[in-house]
């Protein structure tokens, strides 16, 4: 039987929407935060310094689970969010256009503070850049867009396995870095790790340095492939699937049992190829959809169980305020690995990187919760509302008296 999203979340909102969000940032942070742990992550090669049994195993639990597959999740969930924010439009007689823009340029902006001072592997920018061409597509079927989904990841992954057959033809069928490639990479990750050590101005430098290596890639390989998960959630949320999971369980058990083998057989791949290689890189674009549909599918049905729904409670807290988690996600591992705080890049297994993740995330559930009980929206959320509506939106919660509230719960 189907679990009501309790009233907590407010008119419009739908857990399982927050819900699947505050998952969508335990898996982003498992994966950031690999990045200010060390500064050979970026170079693409491994730290020297964490060379044992736990340290391969713990990397290789994030590479299989956790890689190219929540960003995905965070993406279709941008695209199934803006249905909801035309819906509330329309619903409240509001014109959607100018808000909406007004609401891109914030993330924009926000995007490039935390790329600037926070964290160079920002996805706020992708999502006002490509989120505007989704704006002009919020008309397409939802056939139609699946199809274009499927078109442009097709043709990205085609992009890659022309790049890995090049680099196998021209080096002899050498799909991985030569010995010179490897010791500019390890060069670059060690001048990275020192200027992640130094203070605000070393810290703040590296950044913008290696945005100059990032943005490029953002845009002509994850931002296509982000715009791909846009539209498949636009899709789903035409067809309302997490608002009705119930009359989708045939779609969602054949998600399973199609995105699981699928996704699992190109993890395996992509973890134990390596991070240079080429042809693992193109099956991981192919493959890792599939996995990513076949955890949301999963979730959905786990979610529609009892003690699936107390987690959902749990999870939509920290997703109600993505955004803010999101940017603290970043300040706090910044605060804790770089110079600007505990200086700790380098310093630290990656197992206890990842134990690091978990009580980060634990913090953020417990104070998602207590901040919830007491404000309506969390800080980063109040501020791109406000930028949005050109106005000052109410942030404490309203303590009513109860025939009141049960009167504003009916309406």
């Amino acid at each position: 039987m189907t679990t009501p999203a309790p009233p907590g979340p407010g008119p419009g909102r739908l857990r399982d929407v927050d819900a699947l969000r505050g998952v969508a940032l335990f898996g982003i942070l498992m994966v950031n935060i690999t990045f200010f742990a060390s500064g050979y992550t970026l170079a693409m090669v491994p730290d020297p310094a964490r060379g044992a049994w736990h340290d391969e195993l713990a990397e290789g639990v994030v590479r299989f689970f956790f890689e190219s597959k929540f960003y995905l999740l965070f993406a279709f969930l941008f695209g199934y969010s803006l249905t909801l924010q035309i819906d509330s439009a329309a619903a409240r007689g509001r014109a959607f256009r100018p808000r909406f823009l007004r609401r891109t340029g914030a993330l924009f902006l926000l995007g490039v503070a935390n790329a600037v001072l926070l964290f160079y592997g920002d996805i706020l920018m992708t999502y006002a850049v490509f989120g505007l061409l989704l704006f002009l597509m919020r008309g397409i079927s939802p056939r139609r867009a699946l199809w274009v989904a499927g078109i442009v990841t097709g043709t990205i992954a085609l992009v890659f396995l022309g790049l890995a057959t090049l680099v196998a033809l021209v080096d002899g069928a050498a799909l991985t870095a030569t010995p010179a490639e490897h010791a500019a990479s390890l060069a670059e990750g060690r001048a990275s790790t020192e200027a992640m050590r130094g203070g605000m101005g070393a810290v703040i430098g590296e950044r913008v340095s290696a945005l100059a290596g990032v943005v490029p890639l953002t845009l002509f390989f994850q931002g296509p492939l982000a715009f791909s998960a846009f539209l498949v959630g636009l899709a789903a949320g035409k067809r309302r699937v997490l608002a009705e999971p119930a009359r989708h369980e045939r779609r969602l058990k054949l998600i399973q049992g199609v995105g699981f083998p699928v996704g699992l057989a190109g993890s395996v791949y992509y973890t134990l190829a390596g991070s240079d290689d080429l042809f693992a890189e193109t099956s991981v674009l192919v493959t890792a959809p599939f996995l990513t549909a076949a955890y949301v599918a999963t979730l959905l049905r786990v979610f529609r169980t009892g003690r699936g729904a107390r987690l959902a409670e749990a999870l939509a807290r920290p997703g109600r305020m993505a955004l803010t988690n999101y940017l603290s996600q970043s300040l706090l591992c910044g605060l804790i690995f770089t110079g600007i705080g505990l200086g700790l890049v380098g310093r630290v297994p990656y197992a206890g990187v990842i134990a690091i993740a978990l009580a980060i995330y634990g913090i953020q559930l417990a104070w998602s919760a207590w901040w919830l009980k007491r404000f309506r929206m969390g800080p980063v959320e109040w501020l791109l509302r406000a930028a949005t509506y050109l106005e000052r939106p109410a942030l404490r919660v309203r303590r009513d008296p109860p025939a009141q509230r049960v009167l504003s719960l009916s309406d």
